[in-house]
């Protein structure tokens, strides 16, 4: 019962990781801090339009690869417990 609880710790610790730096990309840099980011540029696009657009997706998308890598290491820690 133990390892159980362990592995749902592990496993609710890392989506919520997930879901903050999801969150922080898409709300805080795409609509809070918008204003403020637009005065860098990256690839001639302002930073805060590009988080916006295409930051959130990018990030989004690389945490469900990062989420994938993450929760199999933890499935094979608890595999063979």
């Amino acid at each position: 019962m133990n390892d159980k609880n362990s592995y749902w710790k592990q496993n609710i610790s890392l989506i919520t990781r997930c879901l903050l730096v999801w969150f922080t990309v898409s709300y805080i840099f795409g609509i809070l801090l918008v204003d403020y980011l637009n005065l860098i540029r990256m690839g001639g696009y302002k930073l805060g339009f590009w988080f916006s657009q295409q930051g959130s997706i990018y990030i989004f998308v690389l945490l469900i690869f990062y989420y994938a890598k993450e929760i199999n290491k933890i499935d094979k820690q608890y595999k063979g417990a």
